[in-house]
């Protein structure tokens, strides 16, 4: 039956009631809407990652040091050398050495050199002063080398370790074996000069 007025007729027309649209509106929809991105559950978020923090030390280590590479293994220091000892012969036979031994003293003296310095050695009859220093006694004998205020004379191969400067060597007795040994011991005594007074 037909409406029976204008007013019954808006009314149908904006009465509420589903509609369908048309294919158009569908197709235009579908090509004018984004497509909805899909949401992260909140709970599902990843946590940020922490960052390391500095090193931990230990509290006696103390502040940082540097180790120095090993090098070269040290040197040994050489040994000193020994001490040259100056030889000088003055020709002479077994009677006269003692003579010509107490000349070089005196020149030795009055060169400078000090009467404790010089040290002097037979190889055969005592010096006469060695004999007269003998007749206090082979302590007050010996005492006097360790003091060394004066000139020592002592037989070349009997004489006791003792370094001095100057050593005279009176080769007045005594064969090959006996002068060799008294040579040598003669240097090992001697730290500046030795004279062999014959020989």
């Amino acid at each position: 039956m037909p409406p029976d007025s204008a007013e019954e007729l808006e009314i149908h027309k904006t009465a509420p009631g589903p509609r369908v649209p048309s294919n158009d509106e569908t197709e235009t929809t579908a090509r004018t809407t984004p497509s909805a991105a899909p949401t992260l559950n909140s709970s599902a978020a990843p946590r940020p990652i922490p960052r390391p923090g500095p090193p931990t030390r230990h509290p006696d280590s103390g502040p940082a040091r540097i180790i120095p590479k090993p090098g070269p293994a040290p040197r040994r220091p050489a040994a000193p050398a020994a001490p040259v000892v100056e030889v000088q012969r003055i020709a002479a036979g077994p009677d006269t050495a003692l003579e010509r031994a107490d000349d070089a003293l005196d020149l030795l003296l009055e060169a400078g050199r000090t009467p404790g310095q010089v040290l002097v050695l037979t190889t055969g009859e005592p010096h006469p002063w060695q004999q007269h220093e003998q007749t206090f006694g082979a302590d007050r004998y010996w005492a006097q080398l360790d003091e060394a205020q004066d000139v020592f004379y002592a037989d070349a191969v009997s004489c006791r370790p003792v370094r001095r400067e100057v050593v005279v060597l009176v080769v007045n007795g005594g064969g090959p074996a006996v002068l060799d040994r008294a040579l040598k011991a003669a240097q090992g005594h001697a730290t500046s000069l030795l004279v062999v007074c014959g020989g």
